[in-house]
């Protein structure tokens, strides 16, 4: 005959170990939590979030995604296959780039890098302009016709930026750094826009005047180099773009 079992019982003030336990469990985890966020690198969460956001079909203020539209430095949404791909076409337009200007022959004033924005093709003045002016010498139509070609072909954003030395202007027509940086980055953009049809929603016009010199401007040498003109290739692609 089988033995008739014992009720179980607990002892009287035992209960309260187990909330004891769960509590001690959540406060640790807590504890972990905010330790990994004191040391988490904030650039790489921010990406991680526009990623996760773009995986979901969803960007900030509640906008569709948009696969033709980048963000930051990449696609957003889009794996490190995507991002990669990308890349490879950024390089293989520099390399265009590079090899029309070796084409035409040309060795000095033009020079091409990457950068985090993405491509910068810089125009010393001499190459585009006479000293004091924002009028496009005629030689300049051969090397910005080359480019243009290349341009129109892709996506991309496009910023033409002008910069100046530290040396004052005093002109009538141009009384200041600014207004000649600002009216050589526009003569450059009304030239790709006009004759070559770039589409006018996927550039931007940006006069820096003498504040984002490359070099000091301690050397005629180094106030030439900073007299320049910046075609800027963008990572980002504008809605205006094919």
């Amino acid at each position: 005959m089988a033995k008739p079992r014992k009720k179980e019982e607990c002892k009287e003030g035992e209960g309260w170990l187990t909330t004891y336990g769960d509590m001690v469990t959540l406060l640790l985890t807590f504890f972990v939590f905010l330790f990994s966020f004191s040391t988490i690198d904030i650039s790489k969460f921010e990406k991680m979030i526009f990623s996760f956001q773009g995986s979901l079909g969803m960007l900030q203020g509640g906008l569709t995604f948009n696969a033709k539209r980048l963000i930051g430095m990449g696609f957003t949404g889009q794996d490190a296959g995507a991002v990669m791909k990308h890349t490879k076409y950024l390089q293989e337009v520099m390399k265009q780039i590079k090899a029309f200007l070796s084409k035409v022959g040309v060795k000095k004033g033009v020079f091409v890098r990457k950068t985090e924005v993405g491509i910068v093709i810089t125009f010393s003045e001499t190459i585009l302009f006479d000293p004091g002016s924002a009028t496009l010498k005629k030689s300049a139509f051969r090397i910005l016709k080359g480019i243009a070609r290349i341009l129109v072909r892709i996506p991309n954003d496009i910023r033409v930026e002008g910069h100046t030395d530290d040396i004052p202007i005093h002109t009538k027509r141009y009384p200041t750094n600014w207004d000649l940086s600002a009216a050589r980055a526009l003569a450059v953009t009304r030239y790709l826009v006009d004759n070559h049809f770039i589409d006018p929603r996927r550039i931007s016009v940006a006069g820096y005047g003498a504040y984002k010199p490359i070099v000091p401007n301690d050397t005629p040498e180094h106030r030439a180099l900073n007299r320049r003109v910046d075609i800027v290739i963008l990572k980002t692609i504008s809605l205006g773009g094919k």
